[in-house]
């Protein structure tokens, strides 16, 4: 499906997702654990949809047998809307609301993650409340951290995530006194876009040492969270190590265990299953040499350059021949962070042309914003022929829609009092 005839009916910027590379790598993962089954269990594959929360995209993963991680209520919520099974969503995060607590509860997921004492406490009270005993697992925090930038390590000492191994025994040893909840598992997660897979391993092997203390004590120990994190190319010069590596060592590292596995990718999935179709507004030629690629997709709509100094290749949608040009590819916020890179070697792109940002998938649409009154971005699913808009781009007027105006302003004296 060219992505000029997309551009063309929807418009710019565009996010495009690929149902082929949804499947295939889902397939990937699928198959690389189930020749691991006898280690690892009947692994589930938890979509982490804090990546790409797009319904159609959940739908298609649902179909693949795939379920969900989630850190919000809303999520549980986009993944039962998109036909993912209550039984097959993981419940994550620091802040869950005792509101959100019992939502969760009653819905019957099949794991909360549990990352301290203080959230314990509060999830035995509110399943009191509501009759229940649902499973958990504790999350720990193995003191490893790894990922791709320092924003995005989740595992280190001095991150918010779960707790330290010594408190982990004794939440466990807590969860299991209390007839309101039932610890099934232990639960980890150290980072994103992790390249390298010793700290994971390291990270697994407190897992699997702290669930053999566990049963010590004579705590029961049935499941094993692994979380996410494994790498994605970005660019050609990335080493990424491959999923059936990955899975290797998880199933080295989880042998003999008898434990059933959970895997929560994101990135994985979806980063290179989707694109950011931007159109080149103008050249900015300076008389320095300084030459701006001025974009129509700004940081509200792609905001991972700015948040992680993250790369992401930028391809032509049509070749444009000539020698490379150094420039540097900005949007139109008015941020000095508006940049997408410096000095990029690109054809010599005029006003019009179509660019492609690679590997847009995850972490993506789901961190645009409306920021200076921009329309969030659209998002397509191509299905092989086939495509359709999942996402519109909203108009101005519905934009404001969504905003009141105060009675007072409209000339007359309504509005709450407060005493």
């Amino acid at each position: 499906m060219p992505l000029e005839t997309i551009a063309g009916a929807v418009g710019t910027p565009v996010y495009v997702y690929s149902t082929a590379t949804l499947s295939r790598h889902h397939g990937l993962l699928r198959e690389a654990l189930d020749a691991r089954r006898a280690a690892l269990g009947e692994a589930l594959i938890a979509f982490a949809v804090k990546a790409n929360s797009n319904l159609s995209v959940l739908a298609t993963l649902a179909g693949l047998g795939c379920g969900a991680d989630t850190v919000s209520e809303g999520e549980i919520r986009r993944a039962l809307a998109a036909g993912i099974p209550a039984d097959r969503i993981i419940f994550s995060g620091v802040g869950k609301t005792d509101a959100e607590l019992a939502f969760a509860i009653t819905t019957g997921v099949r794991q909360i993650n549990v990352e301290s004492g203080a959230e314990l406490d509060r999830l035995i009270a509110v399943a009191a409340s509501n009759g229940a005993a649902p499973e958990i697992a504790i999350r720990v925090n193995p003191k490893v951290g790894a990922g791709g930038h320092a924003r995005i390590t989740t595992g280190g000492a001095t991150d918010k995530f779960g707790v330290p191994i010594e408190e982990a025994l004794d939440l466990y040893a807590r969860a299991a006194a209390s007839p309101h909840v039932t610890p099934v598992g232990l639960a980890c997660h150290i980072g994103s876009q992790v390249l390298d897979l010793a700290p994971m391993e390291a990270a697994f092997r407190t897992l699997r040492e702290t669930t053999l203390e566990l049963r010590r004590r004579g705590f029961e120990v049935s499941r094993l969270d692994l979380g996410g994190g494994l790498g994605v190319p970005y660019h050609g010069q990335a080493e990424t190590p491959s999923i059936e590596a990955y899975i290797d060592m998880c199933a080295r590292v989880l042998d003999g265990l008898g434990v059933e596995a959970a895997f929560e990718p994101g990135r994985l999935l979806a980063a290179n299953a989707g694109v950011l179709v931007s159109r080149v507004i103008h050249v900015n030629q300076r008389a320095d040499g300084r030459r701006f690629l001025v974009l129509d997709a700004g940081m509200n709509d792609l905001m991972r350059p700015a948040l992680y100094d993250a790369f992401h290749d930028l391809v032509p949608v049509q070749e444009r021949p000539g020698e490379p040009v150094a420039c540097d590819p900005v949007g139109p916020i008015c941020e000095s962070t508006d940049v997408f890179a410096r000095d990029r070697l690109l054809p010599p792109l005029q006003a019009g042309d179509l660019v492609a940002f690679m590997s847009a998938g995850a972490y993506g649409a789901v961190l645009s914003s409306e920021y200076n009154s921009r329309p969030l971005v659209p998002e397509v699913l191509v299905n092989g022929r086939a495509w359709a808009i999942v996402r519109n781009r909203p108009t101005y007027e519905e934009m404001w829609a969504r905003e009141p105006v105060a009675e007072w302003l409209q000339g007359g004296q309504g509005g709450r009092v407060t005493a």
